[in-house]
C-alpha cells in the first residue's frame, strides 16, 4: 500500500494567500507599544454608528438562535433604500464571499476573468479557487483602461470585475466610460461593478450603476459593503445587487447561516443612521485636504482620490519606510503588493491620526 499523504487540487497550488493589513494588536504585541493607529485597512475611524452598538447590545442576548438564513429585515431596509426588490439582492458575510460565491457559480477550470493591474487582488484569488485564470489589463494614469479591458474578453471570458474607486489607486470610471464599456461586452459576460468605496465619491462623473439593475440589465452586478463608511468591518456585512436570475445561482452555493445575527442587527441599524454616514463622510473630505497639502507640502507625488484612502509615492522602497513608521506606532501599507514597491496606501484618519502620520512621515524621510 502506498503511504501518500491527502493532494490539494492543483488548481490552489498557484495561490497567494491574502496577506491583511498589520493588526493594531500584533504592532503592540511585537513592538511594546501602547498607543498605535492603523492607517493600513481603509477602516472608518470614527468607528461604528452609535445606533450598530445599542442594536449589538440589545442583540446579544438572542446569539443562542441561528441567524435568519434570508437576512429578511436587512434586505427590506436595503431594497427601500436602494429602490430595488428584495430579490435583486443577496448578503454576504463581507463582499469578499461574494465574490467566491460568483467565481463557484460562474467559472468553470480554465475559464477566465478579466481585472485592471493594479487592483483589489481577491477577484483573482475566486477565480484561481475554481481552477480559472485572472486575465490582468494594466491602469492607465492609475485608472481602469476600460477599452483595453473589452479587448481583453474572449469566449472563456466569464466574469469582468471594475473596482470603483478602485482599490489601491482611489481613481474611478465615469459613466460616459462605463456606458461605452458596457456597449462592448458581451451578454453572457457577467460585469461585477465593485463599489466598496462609493460612499466617498464627490465626482459628479461617477456612473449610477444601480440603474442597471433597475433597468433590468441582465448581466451586471453591483457590489457594496458595511465594512467601510459603515464602520462594520469586524462583523463582515456586504451585499450585491443584481437581477434575480443572477442572485438564484449565488444562493445555490451559499452557505445556509453565512451572515451571523449581529452582523444583520448591527447592519440594519447602521444603514438608518444617516447622521453617522454624512459626518464620516466630513471627516474624510477635511482630512483628504490636509493629507494633499501636506504630501505636497513634504514633495511627495500622490494619486487624487475618491476614496477613504490616498496611493503615495514616496520615492524609497516602501517596506523600509513602512518598518519605520511601524516603531513609531503608525500602521500603513506598502505598495509592493500592488506592484509599485516605492508607494504606500495610507487610509484618511481623524485630524488627530492625520498630524501625527504626517510628523512620523516627516521623521522617516528627512532622516
Amino acid at each position: 500500500m502506498d503511504n501518500l499523504a491527502p493532494q490539494c487540487r492543483e488548481a490552489i497550488l498557484e495561490i497567494k494567500p491574502y496577506v491583511p493589513g498589520k493588526p493594531i494588536e500584533e504592532v503592540q504585541r511585537e513592538l511594546g507599544i501602547k498607543d498605535v493607529i492603523k492607517l493600513a485597512s481603509n477602516e472608518n475611524p470614527l468607528g461604528p454608528s452609535p445606533d450598530a452598538v445599542l442594536a449589538l447590545r440589545e442583540a446579544a442576548e438572542r446569539i443562542h438562535f441561528y441567524p435568519d438564513g434570508t437576512c429578511y429585515y436587512l434586505k427590506e431596509a436595503l431594497a427601500e433604500k436602494l429602490r430595488v426588490g428584495p430579490d435583486n439582492l443577496i448578503i454576504g458575510n463581507g463582499t469578499d464571499e461574494i465574490l467566491k460565491l460568483l467565481a463557484e457559480a460562474f467559472v468553470n477550470p480554465g475559464e477566465e476573468i478579466v481585472v485592471a493591474d493594479p487592483t483589489f487582488s481577491e477577484y483573482e484569488f475566486a477565480a484561481q479557487v475554481m481552477g480559472g485564470k485572472a486575465v490582468k489589463v494594466p491602469c492607465r494614469d492609475f485608472r481602469h483602461d476600460l477599452a483595453a479591458m473589452a479587448e481583453a474578453i474572449t469566449p472563456r471570458t466569464r466574469l469582468v470585475f471594475i473596482c470603483n474607486p478602485n482599490n489601491p489607486t482611489g481613481t474611478i470610471v465615469t459613466q460616459n466610460e462605463l456606458d461605452a464599456f458596457l456597449a462592448q461586452v458581451p451578454a453572457n459576460v457577467l460585469v461585477v461593478i465593485d463599489e466598496a468605496y462609493n460612499e466617498y465619491v464627490t465626482s459628479p462623473a461617477y456612473p449610477d450603476s444601480l440603474a442597471y439593475v433597475r433597468s433590468g440589465r441582465p448581466n451586471v452586478m453591483v457590489l457594496r459593503t458595511f465594512s467601510k463608511i459603515y464602520g462594520l468591518a469586524g462583523l463582515r456585512v456586504g451585499y450585491g445587487i443584481s437581477q434575480p436570475e443572477i442572485i438564484q445561482a449565488l444562493n445555490k452555493v451559499r452557505e445556509p447561516f453565512n451572515v451571523n445575527f449581529l452582523a444583520q442587527v448591527a447592519a440594519t441599524a447602521a444603514l438608518k443612521d444617516e447622521v453617522h454616514v454624512q459626518k464620516s463622510r466630513e471627516v474624510n473630505r477635511e482630512g483628504k485636504e490636509f493629507l494633499y497639502r501636506e504630501l505636497a507640502a513634504l514633495g511627495l507625488k500622490f494619486i487624487p482620490t475618491e476614496a477613504n484612502f490616498i496611493f503615495v509615492d514616496i520615492g524609497r522602497d516602501s517596506r523600509e519606510v513602512f518598518g519605520q513608521l511601524l516603531r513609531k506606532g503608525v500602521i500603513v501599507r506598502t505598495g509592493d503588493i500592488f506592484g509599485y514597491p516605492t508607494f504606500l496606501r495610507i487610509t484618511i484618519g481623524t485630524p488627530r491620526q492625520n498630524q501625527r502620520l504626517i510628523a512620523s512621515l516627516r521623521e522617516v524621510l528627512t532622516k
